[in-house]
């Protein structure tokens, strides 16, 4: 799989969708902060790791994906909500990401320069979350080939006479 970006979804999204992500993640954040005001800073930050687009990024991901399936006469809920799995996934694997990020300000911050310990952060964010994708897709890949492997062994252990034939059937050809 190749990581690319996709415009193509900005066209299929309304203008009240933006509405609804941007209400929903700015509802959360000042919500974050009141806790913060009220609990202290740790409490709050805690808040603010919520995803706070990903509920609405989904519930729009599954129902664009319902609409567009509906038009080609096909039913699209799972499909939809397979793709919303793949992109809360894809957020999972950018907050391990964050959770680097993070480490590294918290840690970082009080002894080191602003500048340093952002740049410092933000690449270690990138290569966190570039290498959890990757480590992904080699164990995806991995499990693949053992699923395949495992329904190649079943088909010859409930055939075996079409083995046979093919294996009596390669030794008449010497």
């Amino acid at each position: 799989m190749k990581i690319k970006i996709d415009t193509t979804g900005l066209h299929e999204s309304k203008w009240y969708e933006y509405v609804v992500r941007f209400a929903f993640g700015g509802t959360v954040t000042a919500l974050a902060g009141v806790i913060a005001k009220h609990f202290g800073p740790e409490i709050g930050g805690l808040f603010l790791a919520f995803p706070a687009i990903l509920p609405a990024t989904a519930t729009l991901i599954e129902k664009h994906e319902i609409e567009k399936k509906h038009e080609s006469g096909k039913h699209g809920t799972a499909s939809g909500r397979r793709l919303a799995g793949v992109d809360a996934a894809g957020a999972a694997m950018g907050c391990i990401g964050l959770a680097v990020f993070a480490l590294i300000v918290w840690k970082e911050l009080p002894q080191s320069s602003l500048l340093l310990v952002l740049v410092e952060a933000t690449i270690s964010w990138l290569m966190a979350a570039v290498g959890v994708w990757l480590m992904r897709e080699k164990l995806w890949r991995r499990l693949a080939r053992k699923i395949h492997t495992f329904h190649s062994v079943r088909a010859v252990a409930r055939h075996p006479e079409s083995s046979v034939d093919r294996n009596s059937a390669r030794g008449r050809e010497k």
